[in-house]
C-alpha cells in the first residue's frame, strides 16, 4: 500500500521545511545572523499545522481501511514520522535560544555544530524516498547518523564538563547554555532513529527497533541461506507479559523453498533463559520442546529462532474447536505429562513455596484492583481476616508441607503454552524460561486456573472448562495417590490459591477478578482450619470452585 496523495504532500512538505529549518540553523552557527535566528523561531506554526494534518489524515484512513493489510502500521508509522520531525523543528527553536543565554559565542564550536547539522539534514532528505519505496536499507542509514551524533555528544560533554570544572565561576553560564545546545543536537540523532524504526516496522507491518531489525536479519539469513529479506512475511503471535515480542517467520529461499519458523526476542537474560529452557528440555525429555535453529544477542537484547511447530494451542482447541478434538488433546496432555513426571521424577523433597510466590506478586495485584486491601473486619462480633493475614498464616503453614519427591516442570504451564498437533497426536510445549525441577502440583495449579481466567462468558464453554478441570484434577490426583503423595490435594489448594490470586493482576474484567480473589481466599481458609495431622483427609472441592 502506498500513503494516500493528500497525507504524502503534506509529510513532503512537513520534510521540506524541516530541511530548511535545519539549514537555517546551520547557516546560524556560521553566521550568528539574528535574521536567521528570527527566521527558525517564527516558524513553528506552519510545521504543527502540516503535522495535524497528517494526523487527521491518517487517522480517517485507517478507520476506512482498517481491513486491509499493513494499512494501519503503514499509517501509524506516517504519524510518528510526522510527530518526529516536529521535533526536530522544536530543537533547532531550543538551540536558539540557548545561544540566547551565552555571552561569549567562542565557547561554541561552531564548525562541528554545522558538520554534525549536515548528516542530520542528509538524513532528512532521504525520508521521503526510504517511505515511498519501502527502502529499509535507507532508513537504516537514516538511522546510523544517531550512533555519530552521540558520539560527538559524549566528548562536547566530557569538554565541557573539564572546562566547568576549572573555569569555576568565570563564564559558567556560557558553558552551561553550550552543553544544552549540544545536548539538542544529540536529541535529534535520537529522533532520526525513531524516524528510522518507524519507516521499518511500517515495511514489516509491525514494530520493530533496529537491534531487532538485525536480529531479524541475521535469523533469516540462517534460514533461507540468503539476506535477502524481500519475501520475509511477519505475523505477530503474541507479546508476552515480560516485554518479549514472538512472531511467525515465513520466507521463501533462493530455491523457492519456503520456510516457517517463531522469531522471538527480548531482554537478554529473558530470551537466554528461554533458550536454556528448551536446551534443558531437550537433554531431559527430548521431543517436547521445539528445536532452537538460532539465537543472537546485541546489547541488552537477545533473540531465537525457534522451529515452527504445527498444531493449535490449547486454548485455541478449548475455545474454537470441538468436544472431541478437546478430550483427545486433554488425553494426549495426560498421557505425556505422566511420561514426564515418571522420566523426571527424583526422591529430593521440594517446597514450591506458593504463599512466597503470591507475596512478590501482591503489590502488582493491589495497584489494579486496591479494592482487594483491606484490613480485618467485624460481621455480627465475628472477625473477619485480611488478605494479608491469611497469607502469612498460610505461608507459616506452608513451611511443613513439601512435595514428597520432585519432577521436571514446564514452569509457566498456561493454556497457551501448550500446543497440540491431531494430525501427529504430538504434545508440544513452549516458553519454557521457568522449568525447573520442582513440584509437580505448580503447573496442575497454573494449568486449572489459565482455563478458568479465559475471557469467555458463553456457558457451554464455562461448562466445559469445568469438566475438564474435574478431569484433569482427578487424573493428577490419583497419579499423586499412586506415589504416596497424601499432601497431594493440601498443596493443590495452596498452588490454586496462588494462581487464583496472582493472576487477578492480568485480569481487567472487576467481576471475574473478584470471582477468582475470592476462590483464592475461600482455599486459605479451608486449609488454615485443616489440622495439620490430618492433611491426608483433604480435598479440593474442584467441582464447586470451577463453576461460573
Amino acid at each position: 500500500m502506498q500513503i494516500p496523495k493528500s497525507i504524502h504532500e503534506n509529510l513532503r512538505f512537513l520534510i521540506i521545511e524541516v530541511g530548511s529549518q535545519v539549514a537555517n540553523l546551520q547557516t546560524y552557527f556560521d553566521t550568528y545572523s539574528v535574521t536567521m535566528a528570527k527566521r527558525i523561531l517564527d516558524r513553528s506554526g506552519y510545521t504543527y499545522n502540516l503535522k495535524t494534518s497528517i494526523h487527521s489524515g491518517c487517522l480517517a484512513r485507517i478507520e476506512r481501511d482498517k481491513n486491509v493489510r499493513n494499512a494501519a502500521s503503514l499509517l501509524r508509522s506516517t504519524e510518528s514520522v510526522a510527530t518526529d520531525l516536529v521535533r526536530i523543528a522544536e530543537l533547532c527553536r531550543d538551540c536558539i535560544q540557548q545561544v540566547g543565554y551565552i555571552g561569549n559565542t567562542s565557547h561554541l564550536p561552531s564548525k562541528l555544530y554545522v558538520s554534525l547539522l549536515g548528516r542530520i539534514g542528509r538524513g532528512i532528505r532521504i525520508i521521503d524516498s526510504a517511505i515511498v519505496n519501502s527502502d529499509t536499507k535507507m532508513a537504516l542509514k537514516i538511522g546510523r547518523i544517531e550512533k555519530k551524533l552521540d558520539c560527538a555528544y559524549r566528548k562536547l560533554l566530557k569538554k565541557y564538563t573539564r572546562d566547568l570544572q576549572l573555569q569555576k565561576k568565570k563564564s559558567t553560564e556560557d558553558l552551561v547554555a553550550a552543553l544544552f545546545v549540544a545536548h539538542s543536537l544529540e536529541q535529534m540523532g535520537d529522533v532520526l532513529l525513531n524516524i528510522s524504526e518507524s519507516i521499518i516496522s511500517a515495511n514489516l507491518g509491525q514494530p520493530f527497533s533496529t537491534d531487532r531489525y538485525h536480529s531479524l536479519q541475521a535469523s533469516v539469513e540462517l534460514l533461507n541461506g540468503s539476506d535477502n529479506d524481500a519475501n520475509v512475511v511477519l505475523e505477530t503471535v503474541a507479546q508476552t507479559k515480560s516485554g518479549s515480542g514472538i512472531s511467525g517467520v515465513s520466507t521463501i529461499d533462493n530455491e523457492g523453498v519456503e520456510h516457517l519458523a517463531i522469531f522471538k526476542d527480548g531482554q537478554k537474560r529473558k530470551v537466554k533463559e528461554e533458550r536454556q529452557g528448551v536446551e534443558s528440555w531437550h537433554e531431559i525429555f527430548p521431543g517436547l520442546a521445539p528445536k532452537i535453529l538460532s539465537y543472537h544477542k546485541q546489547g541488552q537484547s537477545a533473540s531465537l529462532l525457534i522451529e515452527h511447530l504445527a498444531g493449535l494451542t490449547f486454548e485455541q482447541i478449548l475455545l474454537h474447536e470441538t468436544p472431541k478434538l478437546l478430550n483427545q488433546t486433554l488425553k494426549q496432555l495426560q498421557k505425556t505429562l505422566k511420561s514426564v513426571w515418571n522420566a523426571t521424577r527424583t526422591k529430593k523433597s521440594v517446597s514450591a513455596n506458593y504463599m512466597g510466590q503470591l507475596q512478590k506478586r501482591l503489590s502488582d495485584v493491589y495497584q489494579l484492583h486496591p479494592e482487594f486491601m483491606c484490613s480485618n473486619m467485624q460481621i455480627c462480633g465475628s472477625t473477619v481476616q485480611s488478605f494479608d493475614n491469611l497469607l502469612k498464616r498460610a505461608k507459616v503453614y506452608e513451611e511443613n508441607l513439601s512435595a514428597p519427591f520432585s519432577v521436571y516442570i514446564h514452569g509457566d504451564f498456561n493454556v497457551d503454552n501448550i500446543i497440540y498437533d491431531p494430525l501427529e497426536k504430538k504434545i508440544n510445549f513452549i516458553d519454557l524460561h521457568r522449568s525447573s525441577y520442582m513440584d509437580y502440583v505448580q503447573d496442575i495449579s497454573v494449568f486449572m486456573v489459565s482455563n478458568y481466567r479465559l475471557r469467555v462468558v458463553d456457558p457451554v464453554i464455562r461448562r466445559q472448562i469445568r469438566d475438564l478441570s474435574i478431569n484433569f484434577y482427578n487424573f493428577s490426583a490419583a497419579y499423586a495417590k499412586s506415589k504416596g503423595d497424601d499432601g497431594f490435594d493440601l498443596r493443590l489448594a495452596l498452588g490454586l490459591a496462588r494462581s487464583f490470586a496472582a493472576s487477578t493482576r492480568f485480569v481487567v474484567d472487576k467481576v471475574l477478578a473478584r470471582a477468582m480473589w475470592l476462590r483464592a481466599r475461600y482455599l486459605l481458609e479451608s486449609v488454615l482450619l485443616t489440622d495439620p495431622k490430618l492433611i491426608h483427609k483433604y480435598r479440593v472441592p474442584v467441582k464447586e470452585l470451577f463453576v461460573g
